[in-house]
């Protein structure tokens, strides 16, 4: 396969993953793991010098959690 086709190959792949995960969907990449979208709560953070107190609003997160077959490639 020539780079130019590689790469617009991957770049498709990457679009239609953006898309599936942005609408709120899990991602199965297979032998891999999967990509989703998580709400992450609000929190309140303590500054160690001045024992000032802020206020982290809630969030979205990407989150990958990987396949058994990529934990056991990793060990």
């Amino acid at each position: 396969m020539t780079k130019s086709k590689t790469e617009e190959l991957l770049n498709a792949f990457t679009a239609v993953v953006t898309e599936d995960v942005m609408s709120g969907q899990t991602v199965q990449l297979y032998g891999l793991g999967q990509l989703e979208i998580r709400d992450k709560a609000p929190r309140i953070i303590v500054h160690p010098r001045t024992g000032e107190r802020n206020l982290i609003p809630a969030k979205k997160q990407l989150c990958f959690k990987a396949s058994i077959n990529t934990k056991e490639a990793v060990k």
